[in-house]
């Protein structure tokens, strides 16, 4: 296992993290997990007091004594924002009883997801008027957030300077928030991916010929060795249900080092193939095209379409495209067939795409059952 610094923080962090979202089966199966991720060399913890009983999992754990010194291990925990200060400070109370902490290493504001979660964060009776309280009498360590937001409100928040981290999205098939990465970088911030595996593509079950493209290597594997060559990304989450689910991903763990020949042409392999599948159908991801007066995201739809398209990604696509109208602002925007065809978009598209018609092909291609949070 490797270890980088986790920007201001300066704690040192494995390049993989140990996310609890999905390990609440019961609390021997999130025992036995967290014991698994000790003993190959995780040393950060990461909840929400939004995963069900995941705080409480991971706080009998702590009761019971973890593996290793609790002074080497770093936990976090994410609280939504509030738009009052003493919301905030319940839930941070509540949050360090659940998990039987006196501290936290690290709290993320979960889910700094629009303009007016923003505003609470910026206002002088806000929820980070509770967190500095916390922070001063050592309650709280180290401050972050995470985010599904976009771009334009990530920047922004990376810009009030009040944050040591960031946790979002970033994969080899989804570089939208590449300035983000720069600026968190810039302003020394850590940077934690969430993710990777599941929102990157559902790459534990790539279909065929994503596999053919990736050969020798697994679509897994390269995602992962796409986010540790890149050495301002500090760590990547890892969510297993089973303790098993922990072995493929941390075979790449001390694989962070530059991309190799044979990786970086798989990749020019993988950007050839998509282009020639699609031909003039590719849609860049200029964004251009929005706003859409229907609240389509047109970008993220034909995304998608994209990665079904040319790789067969149908499952993955169905997966996210059915959080459309059913995950609020985690996933904002309508489904394809909300289209009008007013046109608006079009003049506006600088490849010409035919929007109107690609999402509608869309919809038809990957409209099934509704999806939600996984916690919900």
């Amino acid at each position: 296992m490797q270890y980088r610094r986790f920007g201001k923080t300066n704690l040192r962090l494995s390049v993989f993290s140990l996310g609890t979202m999905r390990y609440l089966a019961d609390a021997d199966n999130a025992q036995q997990i967290i014991d698994q991720a000790l003993a190959l060399g995780i040393n950060h913890l990461e909840t929400a007091r939004g995963y069900g009983k995941s705080e409480e999992y991971l706080g009998a754990v702590i009761k019971g004594g973890l593996s290793v010194p609790r002074s080497q291990v770093h936990i976090t925990t994410k609280i939504p924002p509030t738009a009052d200060a003493d919301s905030m400070r319940r839930c941070i109370n509540e949050s360090l009883e659940r998990l039987d902490l006196d501290y936290l290493d690290c709290l993320g504001i979960h889910g700094l997801n629009t303009w007016e979660h923003l505003k609470w964060v910026q206002a002088n009776t806000g929820c980070m008027k509770a967190v500095q309280e916390a922070v001063d009498d050592g309650r709280v360590r180290h401050v972050g957030f995470s985010t599904h937001g976009s771009l334009d409100i990530i920047l922004a928040a990376i810009n009030t300077d009040f944050f040591e981290f960031v946790n979002l999205h970033y994969y080899y098939f989804w570089q939208r928030n590449a300035p983000a990465i720069q600026l968190a970088a810039e302003k020394d911030l850590g940077v934690f991916i969430i993710s990777p595996a599941d929102k990157g593509g559902r790459l534990y079950t790539p279909p065929q010929t994503l596999k053919d493209l990736c050969q020798p290597y697994s679509s897994l594997e390269l995602n992962y060795r796409f986010l540790l060559s890149d050495h301002r990304i500090t760590t990547l989450s890892v969510g297993p249900a089973i303790p098993d689910e922990l072995i493929e991903p941390l075979q790449v763990a001390d694989s962070d080092g530059e991309l190799t020949l044979e990786e970086s042409l798989i990749f020019q392999t993988l950007e050839k193939h998509q282009k020639s599948t699609l031909k003039t159908d590719k849609c860049s991801q200029c964004f251009a095209c929005l706003p859409c007066p229907e609240n389509i995201n047109i970008p993220e739809v034909l995304r998608l379409r994209n990665l079904a398209v040319a790789y067969d990604m149908t499952d993955y696509g169905k997966y996210r495209y059915g959080m459309f109208e059913n995950a609020g602002h985690w996933f904002p925007g309508m489904k394809a067939n909300r289209c009008t065809e007013c046109g608006d978009c079009l003049p506006r598209c600088p490849e010409k795409l035919d929007i109107p018609a690609l999402l509608a092909d869309t919809h038809e291609r990957l409209n099934g059952k509704a999806g939600r949070r996984l916690w919900e």
